[in-house]
C-alpha cells in the first residue's frame, strides 16, 4: 500500500513537471528575439530602401482572393483555393507586399486599420490553407507547448515579427476603434463574417459599419427574449466587453445604429435590460460543410 501510494505521488510529480517544461517551451516562442522569431515568420524581408507608407501598400491581389473565394456569408472555399497552386502563390506574394510596410513612415489612421485587419485575415486564411481539411482552427490552438496558430504564425512586417495574438492585442484594440471585433475573423462559423473584399483606408468606415450591421443581423450573434427582458448577444461581445465601453448600457447604446429593431425596442423600453451570452460555434466557415 506504501509501495502503491509514492508511486502514485512520483506520478504525479513528474506529470507536473511535464506541463510546466510543455508550458515554458510554448511560452518561450513569444521571448524570442525579434531576429530568431523573422526566421520563421511569413512574408519577405524587404531592404529599408524599398519599405512604404501603409498609404501605399496594395491589397489589390488580396481583394481579387477573395472575391473569387469567399462567398456573400462569409464562407471560404478552402478546398478550392488549397487546390489552385497559382492562388495560393497569390497570397503568399500578397503576404509579401504586406512585409514591405513600414510602420515609422506617416500614414492616415484609416490606412492602418485597413492593414492590420488585412493582415490578420490574410494571415488566418494562410494558417487554415496550411492545416485544411481540418474542422475548426481550434484543433491548432494548442495551450501547452505544440502549435498554436495564434501565436506561432507570425507575419513579419519591417523588422519584426507580428503574430495574431499580437496584431489583435497589440496594435488593433489600442487604436480604439471597436468595430475591428466584426473585422478580423477566426476561420470560424461563430466569428463575423469574412468580408469578401479587402478593407481599403477609402472605404473603410462603409466597410466597418456594414459588417458590424450584418453582424448583428444574424440569429447566431444576437436573439431578444421579450417577455424576459433579455438580450443573448455572441460571446464576442463578453470577450472583449470592455473594448466596447465600461457599462453595458454604454456598449448597447453605442452599438444601437446596428442592432436590429426588436433590440432597439427592449434597450430603450427597459432600463436595466439583462444581457446574456449565446455559446460560440467554433467550427470551420467552410463552403464544403456549410449547414
Amino acid at each position: 500500500m506504501g509501495n502503491s501510494t509514492n508511486q502514485n505521488t512520483t506520478v504525479r510529480k513528474w506529470a507536473a513537471v511535464l506541463l510546466i517544461v510543455l508550458g515554458l517551451g510554448s511560452a518561450a516562442y513569444l521571448f524570442l528575439p525579434s531576429s530568431a522569431a523573422n526566421a520563421t515568420a511569413l512574408g519577405k524581408t524587404w531592404p529599408a530602401t524599398e519599405r512604404i507608407s501603409m498609404d501605399d501598400i496594395d491589397h489589390s491581389a488580396f481583394n481579387v482572393l477573395l472575391k473569387k473565394y469567399v462567398d456573400a456569408d462569409g464562407y471560404v472555399d478552402y478546398a478550392g483555393w488549397k487546390a489552385s497552386a497559382t492562388d495560393r502563390d497569390t497570397l503568399q506574394t500578397y503576404l509579401g507586399e504586406l512585409s514591405r510596410a513600414d510602420g515609422q513612415k506617416p500614414a492616415r489612421r484609416q490606412a492602418e486599420l485597413a492593414f492590420w485587419v488585412n493582415a490578420y485575415n490574410a494571415v488566418t486564411l494562410e494558417g487554415i490553407l496550411r492545416e485544411y481539411p481540418t474542422p475548426s482552427i481550434r484543433k491548432h490552438t494548442s495551450m501547452l507547448g505544440g502549435y498554436n496558430i495564434w501565436k506561432h504564425l507570425p507575419l513579419r512586417v519591417g523588422d519584426e515579427a507580428f503574430s495574431l495574438e499580437r496584431i489583435e492585442n497589440e496594435i488593433l484594440r489600442p487604436m480604439g476603434e471597436p468595430r475591428i471585433h466584426f473585422a478580423i475573423v477566426c476561420a470560424s462559423v461563430g466569428c463575423p463574417r469574412l468580408l469578401n473584399e479587402a478593407y481599403s483606408a477609402d472605404k473603410l468606415e462603409e466597410q466597418l459599419a456594414t459588417n458590424t450591421r450584418d453582424f448583428f443581423s444574424r440569429g447566431q450573434n444576437i436573439r431578444v427574449d421579450a417577455a424576459a427582458e433579455t438580450i443573448y448577444l455572441s460571446s464576442i461581445m463578453k470577450w472583449y466587453s470592455k473594448d466596447f465601453g465600461e457599462t453595458q448600457g454604454q456598449r448597447l447604446d453605442d452599438l444601437a445604429d446596428y442592432l436590429p429593431p426588436a433590440a432597439v425596442a427592449i434597450i430603450d423600453k427597459t432600463p436595466h435590460v439583462s444581457v446574456k451570452y449565446l455559446d460560440y460555434d467554433w467550427d470551420l466557415n467552410d463552403q464544403m460543410g456549410r449547414r
